[in-house]
């Protein structure tokens, strides 16, 4: 109780607030933008934040990631086009809304909806995470190793259509991991004479070339063109309309924040779930797809609900479930913040006051959100040629910024180009970073429970936590195998 109390001390100093302030704002507009997305906006930010203090940079990241999950649901309700892939099903009900000439209730239903799941998740956070925090203090080198190989697994099959191009993206993640300088040898990998990266590639250089860098290039190959011309008409939502969709908030909320702790699941199928559950939980189900705004309240919940819930496992244990909790671990390293069990006890001020930052953007996302809702819709008018290469210049600006080294600009690029081509060829950049971050992870974790067990490999399954871990790495590959037969029985 006292770190909470602590923690929202932290997380409401000047700096903090209007670092909260100015992402929700960014990610509104970010997510209001068809194409552009949370992990982008964030990749963004990355290297801006090595002169920031920590909270004020993860306040600011908060802010991001849930302004850009109701940003997302502009122009799906304006002009049917989900501006992220969390809001898929939030055109189903939304744009007829719009179309009946209820445009600005329909957006103040998935904004109130917006903010309540991420209150829910918020919540979920504070909870779940300490008891998760103290059942890992019993993991050693073993179990963190079969932690790795899970996360590592499931977020490569559940992500790719093709689960070998999965395990394949998962494996160049390794690759890249590796380079750099064996702690143990001092033999230097995969450097290839360059000495800048003899102690490994910057993960701010990383995971800016691999979620920045792509969508900037498919906009520019698309050529310039102006999204839309939407407008915002009609009244907007009454306190006695709102009240009326707390049953859904919860309900999809409850959904969201399941779907958010497992690995590789994602805003986008919490969206889905939550709206197939209210459809068909409710009594009058023929409304639904006909402007019905209990479904655009169901899907917005949903995936809001997945932010803060999909981080749970990245500040217990230390293990990204999916790219934005990756982006999140990858701020929290370069503040030298390790994630983990660890991290709660060294620097319980920041972690805590992190969650209530997660809260407490919740809430700013109501007020940015009814305040600018005209400017959001206005936003959709930007030519897309214009904004690929105002990315490509601050991704430059900063990487350089950061580091003053275009050595780093280079490799930024070279990532980027060949994340935009490995995308194009069905390969899920997702477990890319997983590997980068979780490899050296395995491999440290596969060493010390070697040295501790003296060679004896019983070791990686002596215990019934290892054996849980590996039966549910063994379900995670039989999964697509399941799926298939699955589709070939409902074909017959």
């Amino acid at each position: 109780m006292m770190e909470l109390l602590g923690g929202v001390m932290a997380a409401i100093t000047p700096e903090s607030l209007l670092a909260m302030l100015a992402g929700t704002a960014a990610g509104i507009l970010v997510g209001a933008i068809p194409g552009l997305t949370a992990t982008l906006a964030m990749a963004l930010l990355l290297p801006f934040t090595y002169t920031m203090e920590p909270l004020t940079s993860l306040g600011m990241m908060a802010g991001i990631y849930n302004g850009s999950m109701y940003g997302g649901a502009i122009p799906a309700i304006l002009m049917k086009i989900p501006g992220t892939p969390s809001a898929v099903a939030t055109v189903f009900d939304g744009h007829p809304l719009a179309n009946s000439g209820r445009a600005k209730f329909a957006l103040h239903v998935a904004l109130c909806s917006s903010a309540a799941g991420a209150v829910i998740s918020a919540v979920a956070l504070m909870l779940l995470a300490p008891p998760l925090v103290a059942f890992a203090l019993k993991f050693g080198p073993v179990e963190y190793f079969w932690i790795a190989i899970f996360g590592m697994t499931s977020v490569s099959l559940l992500l790719a259509n093709a689960p070998a191009k999965g395990i394949a993206s998962a494996l160049l993640g390794v690759t890249v991991g590796i380079v750099g300088m064996d702690m143990v040898s001092g033999a230097e990998r995969l450097v290839f004479g360059i000495r800048h990266i003899a102690g490994g590639i910057n993960i701010a250089v990383l995971l800016t070339g691999l979620f920045a860098i792509p969508p900037a290039l498919a906009m520019l190959e698309a050529n310039s063109r102006r999204l839309g011309n939407a407008t915002v008409t009609g009244v907007g939502i009454t306190l006695r309309e709102a009240l009326g969709l707390v049953k859904t908030w919860l309900r999809s909320g409850l959904i969201g924040v399941v779907v958010g702790v497992m690995p590789g699941a994602g805003g986008n199928l919490a969206g889905i779930l939550s709206y197939a559950e209210e459809k068909r939980a409710a009594k009058d189900a023929s409304r639904f797809g006909q402007g019905d705004p209990r479904g655009i309240a169901a899907s917005e919940c949903g995936n809001n609900s997945d932010n803060a819930s999909s981080l749970i496992p990245t500040l217990a244990l230390g293990v990204p479930g999916n790219s934005v909790a990756a982006l999140m671990m990858g701020a929290m390293l370069i503040q030298g913040l390790n994630p983990g069990p660890a991290l709660f006890s060294q620097s319980g001020e920041v972690v805590y006051g992190f969650m209530w930052q997660m809260l407490l953007t919740a809430f700013m996302m109501l007020g940015v959100g009814f305040a600018g809702a005209g400017l959001f819709a206005r936003m959709l008018r930007v030519p897309t040629g214009l904004l690929a290469p105002m990315i490509l210049v601050v991704c430059s600006t900063g990487t350089y910024a950061a580091s003053n080294s275009m050595v780093d600009v280079w490799i930024m690029l070279v990532v980027g180009i060949a994340a935009f081509f490995l995308s194009r060829s069905g390969y899920p950049i997702a477990p890319i970073v997983l590997g980068a971050i979780l490899g050296p992870m395995a491999e440290s974790s596969f060493r010390q429970a070697l040295l501790i067990s003296r060679g004896d490999p019983l070791a990686f399954a002596a215990s019934p936590i290892s054996l849980t871990l590996i039966a549910l790495i063994i379900a995670v590959l039989l999964f697509p195998l399941w799926r298939r037969w699955r589709h070939k029985m409902a074909a017959a």
